[in-house]
């Protein structure tokens, strides 16, 4: 990415997006970032942020509309695809509709992208994509699976697909810290389970890895950032010392520890210095000289997953990160 891009983002009202935007416009200075998203009023929000940079443009439109697809993606280069049905008890209770935005809309985007020119995507995936429980988790797999092949249905069309695997976003609109910061005056806390385990991973980490992802990526790669765990009992400790945890069980499809990479994926997997690359099981690619370059492969029965990690956070860690950013947290 540089001076000359144009950069589409879908669901780009979301978190990511509104920090992939600013950290994107800072450090590349692209010609235009396109937020490409449904929800007019957040598109309304968001762009009073950016009332006085020509190079942020809004599009409304949906990834399940090809159609759109294929007009907003006119004269694009690079797409980072964040648009997704996220929550999982929503996607439990509305099926149907988690498929048309997490797989129908992930083809979408590939068909409309090869077929405009785009040079690279990068998709964004979730924990619960390894080894899923719920329908959330089985459709962002599917989406990742379809990211992969879309390198080889390119073609000569030259359009290269990666996908980018993180999970518990700290301070993130609807995830746990700025939750219990809502209710910690309550002086109870829910707890779905004491034993329970969260990756930390914060939205600027997250956007760091995107960015690695465009650099580094030939296509088919996943990439799965080496990040910190917490207990959930420990999070709350940290943002209501007083506070009382009561026990409510887990919700339906939910995992009591996040895991991004499976023993199964083991014999595709590269370590490197700050993250694991997990290569394509097709057409040979994970053993491409290219895809692997200086990666040490795993051992055969590695997995990455939260309760076993070798790298947590300290309850000081934590509270310095959310003074930092307490007036952030939960904003986008």
């Amino acid at each position: 990415m540089d001076s000359n891009s144009t950069i589409l983002v879908t669901g780009g009202t979301g978190s990511f997006g509104n920090t992939f935007v600013p950290m994107t416009l800072e450090r590349y200075n692209p010609h235009k970032v396109i937020i490409f998203s449904r929800d007019e009023m957040k598109q309304w929000e968001m762009a009073k942020r950016f009332e006085n940079d020509p190079r942020v443009r809004f599009f409304i439109g949906d990834v399940r509309d090809r159609e759109r697809l294929y007009r907003a993606l006119d004269g694009v280069d690079y797409v980072v695809h964040a648009a997704a049905t996220k929550i999982v008890p929503t996607a439990e209770y509305n099926p149907f509709e988690c498929i048309k935005t997490n797989v129908n809309g992930a083809m979408n985007v590939i068909d409309a992208a090869i077929d405009k020119g785009v040079k690279k995507v990068v998709a964004l995936s979730t924990d619960k994509a390894s080894s899923p429980v719920n329908l959330y988790g089985a459709s962002k797999l599917a989406s990742d699976k379809l990211f992969v092949a879309g390198n080889a249905y390119s073609g000569e069309h030259g359009t290269c697909f990666a996908v980018v695997r993180y999970g518990n976003v700290m301070g993130s609109r609807g995830s746990v810290i700025p939750f219990f910061m809502s209710i910690r005056d309550s002086g109870r806390l829910p707890i779905t389970d004491p034993r329970m385990t969260r990756f930390m991973i914060s939205l600027e980490q997250g956007v760091e890895l995107v960015w690695h992802a465009f650099d580094d990526m030939v296509g088919g790669e996943i990439y799965v950032k080496k990040i910190p765990s917490m207990k959930v009992t420990d999070i709350a400790r940290v943002v209501a010392p007083e506070a009382e945890q009561h026990v409510v069980g887990i919700r339906p499809g939910e995992k009591l520890h996040e895991q991004m990479i499976g023993v199964e994926d083991a014999p595709f997997t590269y370590e490197y210095d700050a993250h694991f690359k997990i290569l394509p099981a097709i057409n040979d690619w994970s053993s491409d000289e290219k895809r692997i370059q200086n990666g040490r492969k795993v051992d055969e029965s590695f997995v990455y997953i939260s309760d076993s990690n070798s790298e947590w956070m300290t309850d000081e860690q934590l509270a310095q990160w959310i003074e930092t950013h307490r007036s952030k947290i939960g904003a986008i």
